[in-house]
């Protein structure tokens, strides 16, 4: 089930958006069709062109997912030795977790909810395609409005509204830190004690909500997305030929399509391999040397990740366009190398992050022994760290491959005709006022469903657990065989 929330996790945005579209639109949504079957039912029940349609899809898409990954952790984490306090005490589960469970979790609670805002921010893709044919802006799709729709292009309205967005997002760091500092959350200890919680009969009715809910996540809008592209017109079963071949067909032979997914494979391929190199050196050096600025590395990589796509794409369009005099980046400009470098500065911290707590784990005294026989840093780097590191390297590729291949606002700003990749193909299929192109813009959302599957997948063959582990039933099994050996014994030396 955990693995599931991953997958749900890697399914770009772009592509539950189209799928949720064809299933809830007011129009030609396949629910509300189905629904009007019903006595008194004449027109869609679901709209998912509004506010509340949004949200459904923002929770759909990868909101519910990441909440899970980041608690499941914390809650594998929670000392069991206080539940049970509350509980000789006389207090029920739902009293054990508003009084202890709950408040022991605030700070990743906090961090939860400040990283969501974060997300809020860095939205694009779902708003541009539900709520701007209802006049429904954010910050995001009015900055490409300003960029895209103007002639000229409004460069001083978007910049002031990002400058504004930067300083509600330098709120949150001070913020966080003032709730989490306040008091002490400490539940791993020298008497920690992992445990479970019976649900008793509830179990059951718990594990089936988790099953459709994961079916909700991955499932239903994957499938949508099938079923909808064989379809001669989505949600419209009163023509003479409901289902084709038409639109693959079309697709495929789309020199448009085939440059987009050469664009993407190139994109996603070329971040896989150098993002796990360059970010290898920059946790190196904060971790492993006395160089007086690696604080203030690690600092900038923080706060920058919280800088959403949109703001990130706008500022170095910028760069790209020789502001200020400094046209140095100004050659990158409508080229892909342009696009790579956006992607690659996407996954920085997470990847930083990730083999910092590597190096932090495995002691110097390996290198050490390669300096001191004569091994320069690259070869002790070659020879010593990158095989002691490789699991963590083919991870971050793995997760830098998914981040390239669903990136849309952060590049959309700087991609041209000819640098197109297949979410922005995707997306202007959706969003093209004269001709919408809905089942070519499902067909396109497969092959990038594909393209994360395929990676994710290959990633778990290779071994690589996709979350925090720590299998408690393992454990307690563990220790009941160790305490029977050790009575066994026991009896055979009375014996």
């Amino acid at each position: 089930l955990e693995f599931m929330f991953w997958v749900s996790f890697m399914i770009p945005t772009i592509s539950v958006t189209i799928g949720w579209t064809f299933l809830a639109d007011p129009d030609i949504g396949l629910i509300n069709h189905a629904l009007k079957f019903l006595p008194f039912i004449d027109e869609g029940v679901f709209n998912i062109y509004s506010v509340p349609g949004i949200i459904w899809v923002h929770l759909m898409a990868s909101a519910i997912s990441a909440k899970v990954m980041l608690l499941t952790p914390a809650f594998r984490n929670m000392n069991v030795t206080l539940e049970e306090a509350a509980r000789v005490s006389g207090a029920s589960n739902l009293m054990t977790m508003l009084r202890v469970t709950l408040p022991l979790m605030v700070p990743i609670m906090v961090i939860v909810f400040m990283l969501q805002i974060v997300r809020v921010f860095q939205s694009f893709e779902t708003e541009q395609i539900l709520g701007t044919p209802i006049g429904f802006y954010v910050y995001s799709t009015k900055i490409f409005q300003f960029v895209r729709f103007f002639d000229p292009p409004q460069y001083g309205a978007a910049t002031a509204l990002a400058s504004l967005t930067l300083v509600l997002i330098a709120i949150i760091y001070p913020v966080s830190r003032w709730l989490t500092g306040r008091k002490r959350f400490t539940t791993i200890s020298g008497s920690f004690k992992p445990g479970l919680i019976d649900l008793g009969r509830g179990q059951r009715y718990v594990t089936a909500g988790i099953i459709v809910l994961l079916l909700f996540l991955t499932v239903v809008p994957i499938v949508t997305l099938l079923g909808g592209s064989f379809m001669t017109r989505v949600g419209f079963f009163n023509v003479n030929q409901v289902w084709t071949n038409a639109h693959w067909v079309q697709v495929l032979n789309d020199r448009t399509f085939i440059q987009a997914l050469r664009n993407t494979l190139v994109l996603s391929s070329s971040t896989a391999i150098i993002s796990p190199i360059l970010f290898s050196i920059v946790a190196y050096i904060i971790v492993r040397t006395t160089w007086a600025g690696r604080g203030l590395l690690e600092g900038v990589f923080w706060m920058s990740a919280a800088i959403p796509g949109m703001l990130s794409g706008l500022g170095l369009l910028w760069l790209f366009l020789g502001f200020g005099g400094f046209d140095l980046l100004v050659p990158l400009y409508g080229t892909i190398f342009g696009l790579l470098l956006v992607v690659i500065l996407q996954g920085k911290l997470t990847s930083t992050q990730l083999l910092k707590g590597v190096y932090l784990q495995i002691g110097a005294d390996m290198e050490e022994a390669a300096r001191i026989a004569g091994a320069g840093w690259v070869r002790t780097y070659v020879k010593i760290w990158l095989p002691l590191i490789m699991p963590t390297l083919v991870l971050i590729a793995v997760l830098n491959f998914v981040i390239a291949a669903g990136a849309t606002a952060s590049i959309i700003l700087l991609a041209s005709r000819g640098t197109e990749t297949l979410s922005i193909l995707a997306l202007d299929y959706m969003t093209n006022a004269t001709v919408k192109q809905v089942e070519s813009a499902g067909i396109i959302s497969l092959f990038i469903v594909g393209m994360t599957m395929v990676v994710a997948i290959v990633a778990r063959s290779f071994g690589l657990r996709l979350g925090v582990s720590h299998d408690i039933r393992a454990d307690a099994r563990a220790k009941a065989e160790r305490s029977a050996a050790a009575g066994g014994a026991q009896s055979t030396t009375s014996g």
